[in-house]
């Protein structure tokens, strides 16, 4: 069936444009999976999205990794691109914009930006003297960095010395500017606890910027002066408004600003919280430009407790970890498992008895349990019966009739742990409920009617729970609504019209009379394999 839903103000999220210096890692996929999922929960409440990625392809390190492999930069590029789109179709995320940053049209959008920032009398020449860390792309200051000049991030690269004239960008002509931003906008920077940090950073004095480099020709030469290549930075953090192009559009700011500006949310990872929350918006204010709505920071993944790095051995392979286990499975760990905002840890043991203990048990079993009693107590069809006749005070009605309100306040704020435990504790409460209720008794009691109020109940409470779930594990969800007789795609791009969140996100709404699909497992349990990730 189909429902009509009003139009909504468009919603815009991007990732990071990563780096291709090297194939994706495991904190690549988890900011991926978190914005497709920010998209297809706005997608289901009828809103046009818009989910942008892509690549940062210009810079020092990319042309130094590409001479080492005995590759054009270019080739190089063209390379690592393909491992970040397998990788996406292999997590069932759907990408509506993937930007390169060697794109031609995304040259065109940089160059004007930087002629309308230098109108402005904003960049000027001046002399740059620093420690340099090239996998950062980034000076660093004494304080930044660890003992031999070491990167605080990169921790076994050494910075290197630099003494070079460069453009610079007048940042500190904005600090007032930023400073009155935060205190307008609290909501620009989340979670708090990064708006905190940027709030003590820029207090403590801003300094200008260089935004050009000299002894490369990997980048896009400076207008006025072909001798500098714009900075990595400065060219890469255009990508999110080349992205919003049409494909018949010239490549201007004006086509590109259009109807997609402001972006909605920037979701990025915490070490690169001061590009995107200081550097950007103090560019967009100097071209004339809205700032963002927000710039979520998300924290760090490590595994068993130690930091990853390929110095440990101890990365994991997105690739590997998705064949293994499913896409569902990996979306569903990090998101379920890791607050979104803070550091989290993965760990091959828990996360397999997280997904069975989860999905496998608590939601898969209490599907096909009530579907097993289908066939015997109601004809195996949904209970024939007035849903609104349920008492207001039925457990499972009573928990449910207000968790779609609750599971959207979480995932709007990008709180998606917080929405999954809500919906799995209605998912264990109706485990609990179907064996106190016990339907077989009341069938050899004669009660039929409760038989059908509670097994009515416990299937529209997996209906329900699949629905609101379905942004996270859309696999599972669709197998769930097809063994209650509908014929869904949540992977579909009209699930909003299709389902609506209005309708869907209600408890009740369960046909009575619809015939139920047979009973199958929707996840079957995990084991830790002897090569574990």
């Amino acid at each position: 069936m189909t429902f009509n839903t009003n139009p909504q103000a468009p919603f815009a999220i991007t990732t990071p444009l990563y780096y291709v210096n090297d194939v994706p890692h495991i904190g690549s996929a988890y900011t991926t999976i978190a914005a497709d999922v920010a998209v297809r929960f706005q997608r289901l409440l009828g809103k046009p999205v818009l989910l942008i990625t892509g690549t940062d392809e210009h810079g020092q390190k990319i042309q130094r990794t590409a001479e080492a492999a005995g590759r054009s930069p270019q080739e190089h590029c063209d390379l690592i691109v393909e491992s970040f789109l397998s990788l996406w179709e292999r997590l069932n995320i759907q990408v509506d914009r993937f930007i390169r940053t060697t794109s031609s049209k995304h040259e065109a959008i940089v160059k004007e930006f930087f002629q309308r920032v230098w109108d402005q009398g904003d960049i000027y020449l001046g002399r740059q003297q620093g420690w340099y860390c090239v996998s950062c792309e980034e000076f660093k200051e004494e304080r930044e960095l660890l003992e031999g000049h070491r990167c605080a991030i990169h921790t076994n690269k050494e910075a290197e010395w630099r003494d070079e004239q460069n453009y610079f960008f007048r940042l500190s002509s904005y600090q007032g500017k930023l400073e009155q931003l935060y205190r307008d906008r609290p909501e620009f920077i989340q979670p708090e606890s990064r708006r905190n940090e940027v709030f003590a950073f820029v207090e403590r004095g801003l300094q200008d910027f260089s935004i050009s480099r000299v002894n490369f020709d990997w980048g896009f030469p400076i207008p006025e002066d072909p001798s500098h290549v714009i900075y990595v930075w400065f060219d890469a953090l255009l990508g999110y408004v080349t992205a919003l192009l049409q494909p018949e559009d010239a490549p201007t700011l004006a086509n590109a600003l259009a109807k997609w500006w402001p972006i909605n949310t920037h979701l990025i990872g915490k070490d690169i919280l001061r590009f995107h929350a200081v550097y950007w918006p103090a560019m967009l204010m100097a071209a004339g430009l809205e700032v963002p709505h927000r710039v979520f920071g998300h924290g760090f993944l490590t595994k068993d407790g130690q930091k990853m790095g390929k110095s440990l051995g101890n990365t994991i392979d997105p690739v590997a970890l998705t064949d293994r286990y499913g896409s569902d499975a990996v979306r569903y760990y990090f998101l379920k498992e890791i607050e979104f905002g803070r550091d989290g840890d993965f760990n091959e043991t828990r996360f397999i008895n997280i997904l069975n203990a989860d999905l496998a048990n608590d939601l898969g079993n209490l599907l096909n349990r009530t579907l097993k009693m289908a066939p015997k107590y109601c004809h195996g069809q949904i209970p024939k019966l007035d849903p609104a006749a349920i008492p207001e005070d039925n457990l499972l009605r009573s928990k449910g009739e207000g968790l779609g309100q609750q599971v959207q306040e979480a995932f709007e704020r990008l709180g998606f742990s917080q929405g999954c435990e809500a919906v799995l504790m209605l998912v264990r409460v109706s485990n609990k409920f179907i064996d106190e209720q016990a339907p077989w008794t009341l069938y050899k009691q004669g009660k039929q009617a409760e038989v059908e109020q509670v097994l009515y109940s416990v299937l529209e409470t997996v209906r329900l729970s699949a629905y609101l779930l379905s942004p996270i594990i859309p696999g599972l969800s669709n197998a769930i609504y097809q063994q209650l007789g509908y014929q869904v795609d949540f992977n579909q791009k009209d699930t909003g019209t299709v389902v609506p969140f209005a309708v869907h996100s209600q408890w009740g709404i369960l046909l009575p009379g619809q015939e139920l699909g047979a009973a199958q497992p929707i996840f079957q349990r995990l084991e830790l394999p002897e090569n574990a990730v």
